[in-house]
């Protein structure tokens, strides 16, 4: 199995996401993290203690719904301070949660506190800082703000629930002000922020909660979640990328095409694809969304790099390859708009024919804005050696290549792996119907159309690979093997919207 992925790069959401779609939920997920804290408290305190927990109304808040269920059951005198408005509690796993308390009356007091004046110091023996958990950006509001001030300013043995409220998880910074516990209990993995910031957590405790290995080392559809890029109702033209498509060649002209195609399915406001004259003509009669920068001659050539510079500036992120063909012009050329498009630091996609154009990488040409999307083949070509059947080695392949060359590759397979050079991951999304040509151009298209958007190009690849895969999976489904690489387009905004609509699927094959 490969470990290569630290849980911690992962945030929360993502992996309670893709726990999800493997089969253990959420609210599983909670009740383990409810029960490790009250087991952590019992194991400090004996049954009759008095225990004050302090809820937010997140998940957070439910984790310490649930710990308030268990002490009770552990004949603990349990108080549950809600901090905020019950009828503002959205998320249905903390709501059950939430019934679950309201239910216990004889077990549980609660106290609802929907502003900052009811709350007020206590003399529990235990205070559980269940408020806000990671993910929380910006300075404390009220009445969070008074809740950490109260918590802080009384006597009892304080014990955080996953990160002290006030503590931002990836950085450690104090958001203002902090919780200063005596014991945190985070789960699963330990965080970043957390060892920056020890002198607020006090004792910290890793607590197992059941979170499969798998939901940090296959892509799912937390990773996609995590790159869907938010739109304001005052969104205009170009806010959401516009994208340079370099590829086409007198032979090829549907794969910078479909590339094209897949980077609008994701939300790329603009498309520009710069192809040989006769070429780009036959790409714009190809759809009416396409838009073509028409380059002189039969294919790309260093005498276009002058007319490239100017698109190359205005774009948000540049693909280079599809459909290029590999006359001697064209591979000279490659070489000169390579070093252009890091100047302009443009996050950069290189893929199928620009790959044989650069040869065997033998040192660091690239950094973290490009990526590499090579199927076996061309993987042997820019490393120089056949990659192995085995998954395991295979991963460890393409982890050095991406080491070496500075880019993060992805490697196209049965299996995709995905890596910076420091991190791995996998995505088994996917079918044999795929081995079309033409999907791979899909691929590229969705990678680069979220690289455009602004999404980091670790998080797009990943992200990207599951969202090509499970689209053919739709696709498949529907009309079975029997697919054309166009087929894949109209479920790249099916799994956008909802990429947990591939649950099923993933479910079937495991049957």
């Amino acid at each position: 199995m490969i470990h290569d992925s630290p849980a911690d790069s992962l945030k929360a959401s993502t992996l309670d996401r893709n726990s999800e779609y493997l089969g253990v939920s959420t609210l599983q997920l909670m009740e383990n993290a409810g029960r490790s804290v009250a087991d952590v408290i019992s194991a400090r305190f004996g049954a009759g203690s008095s225990v004050l927990v302090y809820s937010g109304i997140g998940r957070n808040g439910g984790d310490g719904m649930v710990a308030a269920r268990h002490l009770a059951a552990k004949k603990f005198k349990v108080t549950l301070r809600l901090v905020g408005d019950a009828r503002t509690i959205t998320d249905p796993i903390v709501l059950q949660n939430w019934f679950a308390l309201r239910s216990m009356s004889s077990s549980v007091r609660i106290e609802e506190c929907r502003d900052s004046s009811l709350l007020s110091e206590s003399d529990s023996d235990v205070l559980v800082d269940a408020v806000l958990g990671t993910g929380v950006k910006g300075k404390l509001r009220q009445p969070i703000l008074r809740a950490v001030q109260v918590i802080n300013s009384s006597r009892g043995f304080k014990v955080a629930v996953d990160v002290p409220t006030g503590i931002d998880s990836d950085t450690g910074e104090v958001l203002g002000e902090a919780v200063h516990a005596n014991v945190t209990v985070t789960f699963h993995s330990m965080k970043s922020g957390l060892l920056k910031a020890s002198s607020f957590c006090g004792e910290l405790n890793v607590a197992d909660i059941g979170i499969p290995p798998e939901a940090a080392i296959f892509a799912g559809p937390g990773d996609v979640e995590a790159v869907r890029v938010r739109r304001p109702a005052d969104a205009h033209k170009g806010q959401f990328g516009r994208l340079l498509v370099i590829g086409g060649s007198e032979t090829f002209s549907g794969a910078p095409s479909l590339v094209a195609l897949a980077a609008y399915r994701t939300g790329t406001d603009l498309v520009f694809v710069a192809a040989p004259e006769k070429t780009a003509r036959v790409i714009s009669a190809f759809s009416p969304n396409l838009i073509c920068i028409k380059l002189p001659g039969e294919c790309l050539a260093v005498a276009h790099i002058r007319m490239l510079r100017e698109h190359i500036e205005k774009a948000t992120a540049v693909v280079v390859g599809p459909g290029l063909g590999q006359s001697t012009k064209t591979v000279s050329a490659v070489h000169r708009i390579l070093p252009i498009v890091r100047e302009s630091r443009k996050p950069l996609l290189l893929d199928a024919d620009a790959l044989r154009c650069l040869g065997v990488v033998k040192k660091k040409l690239f950094d973290d804005s490009t990526v590499l999307t090579p199927h076996s083949g061309e993987f042997q070509a820019i490393s120089g050696k056949n990659p192995s059947k085995d998954l395991k080695i295979r991963a460890d392949e393409v982890k050095a290549f991406a080491a070496k060359s500075g880019a993060v590759t992805l490697m196209k397979g049965h299996a995709d792996v995905i890596s910076d050079g420091a991190r791995v991951r996998l995505n088994d999304t996917g079918n044999p119907g795929m081995t079309v040509g033409g999907t791979g151009d899909v691929l590229s298209g969705i990678v680069a159309g979220l690289m455009s958007q602004g999404v980091n190009t670790f998080g797009a690849a990943i992200a990207g690979a599951f969202i090509n895969g499970a689209a053919g999976d739709l696709a498949e489904e529907r009309l079975g093997y029997h697919l054309i690489a166009t087929d894949l387009l109209e479920f790249i905004s099916k799994v956008l919207n909802d990429p947990m609509c591939h649950k099923e699927i993933h479910q079937k094959r495991l049957q």
